[in-house]
């Protein structure tokens, strides 16, 4: 630009006009520059102008649905179904309160009978008690004692046990007292298999601790995890929460059973950010939602100079399972959701529309600053008139 700009300052007057050949040598580079210029294909840009993604969605035969997110037609959104529900987490609220260690097949109980009955069929002479100990609970969750048989106990706590062969050595020692210890089996152990400073196999002690009581026992949780998720298999079921909220609110903190399996692992859920904004990349979950606000907080903002703040879009893809053309149901597989940032109702909708993960978060070019550059250049170029 700077030799073009050379040639036409040294440029003669033509002839016969009283004009400079330079003027209308400007005049013709101009012409040629300026559709150029203001269409932007001279213009290096990261992200495409609203008009230009938008551009033929509004037809009959356009497969992309786009819908301008205000707080009135929220509402509407938030009854839509979510796609891949098995990527958003959900906690179990059973198990809060504390319960007693239950017996379970492959627990080991000893149990002592005391009698002080001179003619005991269990004690003999000074003998005041007798113990039998490692009595295998099996498989059918019964034990066998002497004189009574089979005895069911799975399913029970320690003392409901121990009150049960009690009761029914009454008839053998109508005075005997029965004392039981369980030792717990793989059945009512814990197992912490990732995420912590030491895991491990836990056993479960008589009163069933919760799940923080377990995490600090196998070393807490390790400070390499970005944003840690503390999973929790349980019966065929499968539970996950991010550990700020499992730390936040106690009622998160419940009571583990045997057989429980914890695993810490990192949040795997990203959006994608692009276009005038802080940052352009792939972002991971910091907490369980994330809001349209949030997310554009958390990549630094909206660029002051590029980004058009009627513009902000989120594009979300649908399975076609979920595509309705009746009830609250998206139209289309591909979405587009459109953000004004310059209206209050803009603003308070995006703090509660909420991002979920593979989404698209992509801020538009504003023309202004395209303009100005084309202003800019016809001004180097020295076209202006004095």
């Amino acid at each position: 630009m700077d030799m073009a700009q050379q040639m036409i300052t040294s440029a003669p007057v033509a002839p016969n006009t009283g004009v400079s050949v330079a003027r209308l040598a400007r005049v013709a580079l101009v012409s040629v520059l300026l559709p150029a210029l203001v269409a932007g294909c001279a213009m290096p840009r990261g992200a495409g102008l609203r008009s230009e993604v938008l551009r033929g969605t509004d037809t009959a035969e356009s497969d992309v649905q786009v819908i301008a997110i205000t707080r009135e037609s929220l509402a509407e959104i938030q009854a839509w179904p979510i796609p891949r529900p098995e990527r958003r987490h959900h906690w179990t609220t059973t198990g809060a309160a504390a319960t007693s260690r239950i017996i379970r097949a492959g627990d080991t109980v000893s149990l002592a009978v005391w009698d002080s009955q001179p003619d005991s069929l269990l004690t003999t002479g000074e003998q005041r008690s007798v113990t039998m100990q490692s009595i295998p609970v099996s498989s059918s969750g019964r034990v066998f004692i002497p004189y009574v048989g089979e005895v069911r106990i799975a399913g029970q706590t320690t003392e409901q046990a121990r009150r049960e062969i009690q009761r029914l050595l009454e008839p053998i020692v109508p005075d005997g007292q029965v004392q039981l210890d369980v030792a717990p089996g793989s059945r009512n152990t814990i197992d912490v298999v990732t995420g912590v400073a030491r895991p491990g196999r836990v056993e479960l002690p008589e009163v069933s601790p919760t799940i923080l009581s377990v995490l600090a026992e196998t070393g807490g949780i390790s400070s390499t995890l970005r944003n840690p998720l503390v999973r929790l298999n349980r019966a065929g079921e499968a539970y996950a929460i991010p550990a700020s909220d499992l730390f936040s609110d106690p009622a998160n903190d419940i009571q583990l059973r045997g057989g429980d399996r914890i695993l810490v692992e990192e949040d795997d859920r990203t959006y994608i950010a692009l276009g005038a904004a802080g940052a352009e990349q792939v972002v991971y979950f910091e907490r369980e939602v994330i809001t349209a606000l949030d997310a554009l907080s958390t990549i630094g903002g909206l660029s002051d100079t590029r980004a058009d703040l009627q513009g902000v879009m989120v594009l979300r893809e649908y399975p076609e399972s979920l595509v309705s053309a009746v009830g609250a149901a998206p139209r289309k597989a591909q979405v587009v959701f459109t953000f004004d940032l310059t209206s209050a109702d803009g603003l308070f909708a995006a703090r509660r529309f909420n991002i979920l993960p593979d989404d698209v978060v992509l801020a538009t070019e504003s023309p202004v600053p395209m303009i100005n550059q084309v202003v800019s250049m016809i001004r180097n170029i020295g076209i202006a008139t004095r």
